[in-house]
């Protein structure tokens, strides 16, 4: 079907049907670190206006809240409170508008060789596993509810065609959200007291502004950056277009860090790229960005329903621990595949260590501090494999394929 000739009605339900294939991530994000849903629907939509701006409207990429950025927050949250934290997601801007300078300037080689595939495997493996415990600790408060929530997600995924097997998330929680009604473990006074109007936002977030979650934050935003630049191939490959020559990937990337950039500002997470309504596209063939901004309006259009926000805050623990037992899992085996895909050699010696030591760090809760700075977890995980990277021998053929 070409985008040119969907009339302005089939653009809009097309667009709206597009945001529902990322509305489950998109607010299943600020339920998990414990923020306002609607927060995140309104810095998505206004995030991806901002991106399409700053990309001359060419690029049809829709932003939502980023999943690499949950284990990190919850774990800041508990050294410096979850006001502080937020202020502190402006360092995820700073890493974007970096590397969109290096890229301008150097082009992917700078990338490859700092940040090579042996070093991204590892981060996305810790982004996934570093919550296992947290996924585990909210299903067992219902392990009916939260194999519900989990076996209708796996059906999905496995057995349904078409756009419906991009909403395993959203599917999953709908059919744990009915199970739970029926047991009466449903609490509707939320939904009740709520206004039907509201607004989605906070500007008081930028107050809380400290330098220690800030400078925690930074090693944490290099895995999504760089998953960033393959999003934008995939999606120039569904698009037959070269995105990266025009608008240009330093474009792309420093869209994407201004929307995180606002995001923060306003007390949401951090966006990304997301891959769901890229498969949306490809199953649809309508790639016109115009589309993706009418999915943008929507979102924002349904962060200012109050009743809307506490029906998501109503859902039980329980569902979302359902979800997120198939969710991290999932983005671990992203790194896995990361690996793979691009050839890893696990028989050398070198990478061995890296992985070896990143691994063990990260989920070993190993922490540097000095003062009130403090660095843990995936950022330090980050941190160390970026200089034993820089710091082994490498072999003749690693250096020629970071060359290339």
């Amino acid at each position: 079907m070409e985008t040119e000739q969907l009339s302005t009605m089939k653009r809009t339900i097309v667009g709206i049907q597009f945001l529902f294939v990322a509305f489950g991530a998109t607010v299943l994000v600020p339920l998990l670190i414990g923020i306002n849903p609607a927060t995140a629907l309104f810095t998505a939509g206004i995030g991806t206006f901002l991106f399409h701006f700053i990309t001359k409207g060419k690029v049809p990429i829709f932003l939502g809240s980023s999943f690499a950025f949950i284990a990190p927050i919850i774990a800041a949250s508990k050294q410096w409170g979850l006001p502080g934290t937020l202020a502190g997601l402006t360092a995820v801007s700073l890493v974007y508008f970096i590397m969109s300078a290096l890229v301008k300037w150097q082009g992917k080689k700078l990338l490859n060789r700092i940040f090579p595939p042996v070093i991204i495997g590892p981060v996305i493996i810790l982004i996934g596993l570093s919550l296992s415990g947290s996924a585990v600790d909210m299903a067992k408060t219902n392990w009916i509810l939260a194999f519900t929530s989990l076996i209708t997600a796996i059906i999905v995924l496995t057995f349904c065609r078409g756009l419906m097997k991009l909403v395993p998330i959203i599917s999953g929680v709908v059919v744990g959200y009915i199970v739970a009604l029926c047991m009466g473990e449903v609490d509707f006074s939320g939904i009740t007291s709520a206004s039907w109007l509201a607004c989605p936002v906070s500007f008081d977030t930028i107050t809380n502004f400290e330098w220690s979650p800030f400078l925690y934050m930074i090693p944490v935003a290099i895995a999504p950056v760089l998953e960033h630049i393959g999003d934008v191939y995939v999606v120039g490959a569904v698009a037959q277009k070269d995105f990266v020559k025009d608008p240009g990937l330093h474009r792309t990337m420093l869209g994407d860090g201004v929307a995180c950039l606002v995001s923060a500002f306003l007390g949401g997470p951090p966006e990304t790229t997301y891959s769901e309504v890229t498969g949306a596209m490809s199953i649809t063939k309508v790639t016109n960005p115009a589309v993706i901004r009418v999915s943008a309006a929507t979102a924002i259009c349904f962060s200012i329903i109050g009743k809307l926000s506490a029906l998501l805050q109503s859902i039980p623990q329980a569902v979302l621990g359902g979800i997120m037992l198939l969710l991290f899992g999932t983005i671990a085996s992203v790194g896995v595949q990361n690996l793979i895909q691009n050839k890893v050699d696990m028989n050398d010696t070198r990478n061995v260590i890296i992985i070896s030591v990143m691994l063990t760090m990260g989920l070993g809760g190993a922490v540097l501090s000095s003062g009130s700075f403090a660095i843990s977890g995936i950022g330090l995980s980050a941190v160390i494999g970026v200089i034993l990277n820089l710091c082994l021998p490498k072999t003749k053929k690693e250096t020629a394929d970071i060359e290339k």
